[in-house]
């Protein structure tokens, strides 16, 4: 390979791998003073002169000018060095830069130096990918889908110029990734390792349906509207508690969209999950009954202020409407306000003085948790069996209703 050859292909690393070119000069430099240092007897007195623009890439080892030499890796007599620098100005003891071909090093000198330059190359390249990281961590970027493992189920994607691994587990449960495909992903944290930076990278995380609405919602994105918080069983359904600084904008209707073109998009994008968008309040009682949403709730009683423990009771033929599918409505709603939540019917047969009869809802309750009713309640909301589910279009309906009266 010639000079211009080697600039070129230096040139087309730098744009496919993004590192740089003087990076790599500068390993080539440390892999041939290796080289040298293996080969000349440690000697590693090695002067570059390197001219991307120019094609020049000169290099010259560092000897001695002697009468007699002793030791050629280190000295040169008066008269070879006359004749290799075509000079007669030289003078015993001068020192003097010979030019070097490195094809003329050693096949061990050689195989050091295409090690060390390498590992640098190999080093740059995982810097450039964790500063790539980094620099998009907590971000939601779109990512291409390059293959899937057949036996897991992971994708491997690629965001930008680096590689990411997409477990199975983070990925929505409906997912049906193929190669080719182009999804949005979270990037939700980045280690390092003895194998280079990993990203963690997710499709399930909740902060994934903030950033969506950040992108869609432009109040949301101006600050005029803020997302307090946000509870979600990935593939499913999300509760999402939002508040206006502004008194003359809608939070709930800034999130839903004309006829709910925004909040659809959304849906679409997660698979179809359900999205229920309510409004904050400073007063737990009020935001308490509105994360329980689609359920009515007649009274919400404050049992343990410290502890964040609430008695919410609701109308019997809402009762499991409000605990929703396997629980997972009113346990969406607790971690979405923070309240350990005890929901009891309006009839109070489930015996209200009985703790072991109590639907107490957790914050950590988890997807496989169900709540238990007896006999009797199951015959009397067997009719209103509901499972909590609430569309967007739902909410778009009861917002055109008002606005029509």
């Amino acid at each position: 390979m010639n000079t211009k050859e080697l600039f070129a292909a230096l040139e087309m690393l730098e744009k496919e791998k993004g590192i740089p070119m003087d990076y790599m000069i500068e390993n080539i430099e440390k892999g041939i003073e290796v080289a040298c240092k293996n080969y000349y007897g440690g000697n590693d007195e090695v002067v570059f002169k390197i001219l991307p623009d120019k094609n020049v890439f000169d290099v010259r080892l560092k000897k001695t000018v002697v009468e007699e030499v002793f030791d050629p890796d280190y000295e040169i007599s008066l008269e070879d060095a006359q004749k290799i620098l075509k000079r007669k100005a030289i003078n015993i003891d001068d020192k003097v830069a010979i030019p070097l071909d490195p094809k003329d090093l050693g096949r061990i000198a050689i195989g050091a130096a295409r090690n060390t330059i390498r590992q640098g190359i190999r080093t740059g390249e995982k810097g450039q990918t964790l500063s790539e990281f980094k620099s998009k961590l907590g971000e939601l970027v779109t990512a291409t889908v390059e293959r899937i493992d057949p036996k897991s189920g992971a994708a491997v994607i690629r965001i930008g110029k680096s590689e990411a691994m997409l477990p199975k587990s983070e990925q929505i449960g409906h997912d049906n990734l193929k190669e080719g495909d182009h999804i949005k992903v979270y990037i939700a944290d980045v280690k390092t390792s003895e194998k280079g930076p990993r990203a963690i990278i997710s499709r399930s995380h909740q902060d994934l349906v903030k950033r969506l609405f950040e992108q869609e919602v432009p109040e949301i994105f101006d600050g005029v509207v803020e997302i307090k918080s946000v509870s979600r069983e990935a593939g499913s359904r999300t509760k999402m508690a939002v508040v206006s600084k502004n008194p003359d904008i809608d939070a709930v209707g800034a999130c839903i969209g004309t006829k709910g073109a925004r909040v659809n998009s959304i849906v679409d994008e997660l698979g179809g999950e359900k999205i229920d968008i309510i409004e904050y309040s400073d007063d737990p009682q009020k935001y308490i009954s509105a994360a329980l949403s689609p359920a009515k709730v007649l009274s919400v009683e404050i049992t343990d202020l410290e502890n964040k423990n609430c008695r919410v009771t609701v109308p019997d033929g809402q009762l499991s409407l409000a605990i929703g599918n396997k629980g997972q409505n009113a346990r969406l709603a607790a971690r979405l306000t923070g309240w350990k939540i005890d929901i009891r019917p309006e009839s109070g047969f489930f015996g209200e003085d009985e703790e072991d009869e109590k639907l107490e809802v957790a914050e950590d309750t988890t997807a496989e948790d169900t709540l238990e009713l007896d006999d009797t309640a199951e015959e009397n909301t067997e009719a209103l069996d509901l499972d909590g589910e609430k569309t967007a279009e739902a909410d778009v309906e009861a917002d055109e209703n008002t606005n029509e009266e």
